[in-house]
């Protein structure tokens, strides 16, 4: 076994004869393992949160997305349906027309996006397990499934016939208006549903048949906004893209689920980084008692080292037996605190009740065990404790060995 391996276990494991030094070991080592334990549960903590706030998005995104490069829309021939069909990875898909309006409802106005959608579309995502209250749209009728947001700010209820619902848009071309009236196409239309999804899709968006846009909108028969797929699982994303590619060619851009909330995800990620650079800070705060113990280890084996450097040892290996020594005090401390964290974390997935932490007196704080987060806390706890015992271990010198 390595000498100085072999000697910095044995000073690990014993107790000084002073008192105040094994007092500041022990603040070192707990320092160590509350960091240790702090930074994973907090990287947990947020990567639960970030897929809890995904979750309700996802719901509504489909696996890819072929939206119009140029424009607002593109078309699409029955030629390239059939061929679309013929990929034997895609379940189903759906063509949608997107567009934004203007409904009325009485005296209240609210702009909004209509999602116009075919009669594969609650089949291609779980939209129907979204709707608060009401039904999904019928699609041989003019019918529409409102946001909560947008329902509540037009204080229009579920099939309510009594108060006239008016979806407009501008009318497309160069000609001068003539009137307020001749400037807009209007469609009437009737709210069949509520949806609670999240608030940006509450507040922005309504659900409508896909004839009911064509005709708003003037639309020819095979034009559109987007066509959105479902996969079968397992399905290698990358290829299905390319197969799509080919059929629809460079008028379309296709998107998966993160390049459609690519702005979210860049948003968590970042606070992700941020929220492990602060307590990567807070750990390095935590290593200067690691630096502060092995220096009073070393001025109390001063005797025992001077002994051993007349014995033969170098001065590079009893700098070596303070360097394995807080290294193996930085490592067992963040194992140890990886341990208390993950118990901690189990506790809040699957424990009683009663002792765990909540949001709202029904909802527990979404956590996530994730291996990646382990292999970082338990990387960034070793490199950490290596740079401390490097730092510490510098400070021994001849000088320092033979001076008693």
């Amino acid at each position: 076994m390595n000498f100085s391996l072999y000697i910095a276990k044995r000073y690990l494991r014993s107790k000084s004869s002073n008192n105040a030094i094994n007092f500041i070991t022990y603040i070192a080592l707990i320092g160590v393992i509350l960091g240790s334990a702090s930074l994973f549960i907090v990287l947990s903590g947020f990567a639960g949160l970030k897929d809890f706030t995904l979750e309700f998005s996802n719901i509504v995104d489909p696996d890819l997305k072929a939206e119009a490069i140029s424009g607002k829309s593109f078309l699409v021939t029955d030629d390239e349906i059939s061929k679309l069909e013929d990929i034997d990875d895609i379940v189903l898909f759906s063509k949608i027309i997107e567009e934004r309006v203007l409904i009325t409802s009485e005296e209240k106005k609210s702009l909004a996006t209509i999602k116009a959608v075919d009669q594969h579309y609650q089949h291609v995502v779980d939209i129907e397990s979204q709707i608060d209250h009401g039904s999904w749209i019928d699609q041989k009728s003019n019918q529409i499934v409102a946001g909560w947001g947008i329902a509540n700010d037009l204080s229009i209820g579920v099939l309510d016939f009594t108060t006239t619902l008016n979806i407009s848009v501008p009318k497309p071309g160069k000609k001068q208006i003539t009137s307020i009236k001749n400037a807009f196409s209007t469609v009437r239309a009737v709210n069949v549903g509520v949806f609670y999804i999240n608030e940006k899709l509450n507040d922005n968006y309504v659900y409508t048949s896909i004839d009911l846009a064509k005709n708003l909108l003037n639309y020819e028969p095979n034009q559109i906004s987007a066509i959105e797929f479902k996969l079968n699982e397992g399905a290698e994303e990358t290829a299905v893209k390319e197969q799509i590619q080919s059929v629809l060619g460079d008028k379309v851009l296709i998107k998966n689920r993160a390049q459609l909330n690519d702005a979210l995800y860049k948003m968590l990620n970042t606070e992700n980084l941020a929220v492990y650079l602060i307590f990567t800070l807070v750990l390095i705060i935590a290593f200067f008692n690691v630096i502060g113990s092995l220096i009073m280890m070393m001025l109390d084996k001063k005797q025992s080292l001077n002994t051993l450097f007349y014995m033969g040892i170098t001065v590079k290996e009893v700098r070596k037996i303070f360097f394995y020594q807080g290294s193996l005090m930085s490592i067992v401390g963040g194992i140890i605190g990886l341990l208390v964290a993950l118990l901690l974390a189990v506790n809040q997935l699957y424990g009683p009740n009663m002792l765990k932490i909540y949001i709202t007196s029904t909802l527990a704080y979404p956590i996530s065990i994730r291996f990646i987060n382990i292999l970082i806390v338990f990387l960034t706890i070793s490199v950490l404790g290596i740079i401390a015992s490097k730092i510490a271990s510098a400070r021994i010198t001849k000088a320092l060995i033979q001076n008693n």
